[in-house]
């Protein structure tokens, strides 16, 4: 079991430490992998290492976990050589794991037996049961397993491994000017020194900063020194404490029909770039409070407005006056790109009611 946003730059390292893990979990050990502490980071987890397991070079009994410590703790662990980064990677025999769960945390078990048991098909993924998921006990594997069982065991892996974890862990694996800056996108600097720098759209110039981490993406713009990126997390709660959507709703949403863009939004109105991938169409639906005018970047949209059916291609567009069941199809080879204006008194995405869907998401049916 391996988290997705880990780096690991010594492959025969890692596969070297991989054969100890599973020939240990073969042997009914719950293996996870303590990456060597070479400073005091206080971003990650520890674990203390045990007696040696009998018979395995460089693998230990777990002692215990220890949560994210403070500077002066993590600078103890460190001297003493007895800790490793928890690095949140397993190698996990099946039987033995579900048998500890079923011991340890018999709720959890059950309720994710149930969440499969009703899970549903839709196009290529497989929907586990709402009900029976939102019941399960919300806990990772090292509460609710890892720190009770006595099959765990922890293995020593010098792999050029990081979490990711931060934006200042992402300057520390990303190539370099000779000023020490980690440049991403259209970016400009100047007399600006250790740095991370990205912009995902307009042009980001910095001058004379040093130690800093900026990103610029479309919807928000961070600056923060870098040995407190960690702390994007307080405001990241604080964005959420204040009912804003910036934490959760990204600019670019996918649909099973393509994607769609938010560029720019108003009093009574927003603008959107949408892409519907060749020979998807998107569901037959009206907007009681909204009108939309479409205009045709590229490809060829097949649109039903009320009783009839047209064509429009590229560099024409056509108007959906509120209250109108219309459907947006794309009947040709390559993506429909568009640009769609929406003007009305309400503009929520809950303003829409679906009549045929080939997705499922009906709201009404249809008369």
């Amino acid at each position: 079991m391996l988290p997705s946003d880990h780096v690991v730059d010594d492959i025969a390292s890692c596969r070297a430490a991989f054969r100890v893990a599973v020939d240990a979990a073969a042997d009914g050990a719950l293996v996870t992998f303590g990456i060597p502490a070479v400073r005091p980071e206080t971003g990650y987890g520890y674990i203390r290492k045990g007696e040696p397991l009998p018979g395995s070079k460089g693998c230990w009994h777990i002692d215990r976990f220890v949560e994210k410590p403070d500077t002066a703790t993590a600078e103890t662990y460190v001297a003493s050589g007895d800790y490793a980064w928890n690095s949140g990677m397993f190698v996990l025999p099946a039987r033995t794991l579900l048998a500890e769960v079923e011991r340890l945390q018999p709720e959890l078990l059950r309720c994710c037996n149930e969440a499969l048991r009703q899970a549903t098909r839709d196009l290529d993924f497989l929907r586990l049961s709402r009900p029976s998921f939102v019941a399960a006990p919300s806990i990772s594997i090292d509460y609710a397993v890892m720190e009770h069982t006595d099959k765990g065991v922890v293995i020593a892996a010098e792999m050029g491994w990081s979490d990711v974890g931060s934006w200042s862990a992402l300057w520390d694996i990303s190539d370099k000017d000779a000023d020490g800056n980690a440049l991403v996108g259209d970016v400009l600097v100047q007399d600006s020194h250790n740095c991370y720098v990205r912009g995902d759209g307009n042009l980001v110039a910095a001058i004379g900063v040093d130690d800093l981490v900026i990103v610029a993406t479309d919807d928000v713009v961070l600056v923060v020194p870098r040995d407190r990126a960690q702390e994007v997390k307080q405001i990241v709660a604080t964005v959420e404490q204040a009912g804003r959507t910036e934490h959760y709703v990204h600019s670019q949403v996918f649909r099973p029909w393509g994607w769609y863009r938010s560029i720019q939004d108003g009093p009574r109105f927003q603008v959107k770039e949408i892409v519907v991938a060749p020979g998807h169409k998107l569901s037959q639906q009206m907007h009681h409070h909204r009108a939309e005018h479409w205009i045709i970047v590229s490809g060829t949209a097949k649109v039903t407005r009320g009783g009839e059916d047209f064509f429009v291609t590229e560099n024409q567009s056509t108007y959906i006056p509120h209250a109108t069941t219309h459907c947006l199809e794309n009947p040709g080879k390559i993506p429909l790109r568009m640009i769609e204006v929406q003007s009305g008194p309400y503009l929520g995405e809950d303003d829409i009611v679906r009549f045929e869907d080939v997705y499922g998401r009906v709201t009404v049916a249809a008369k």
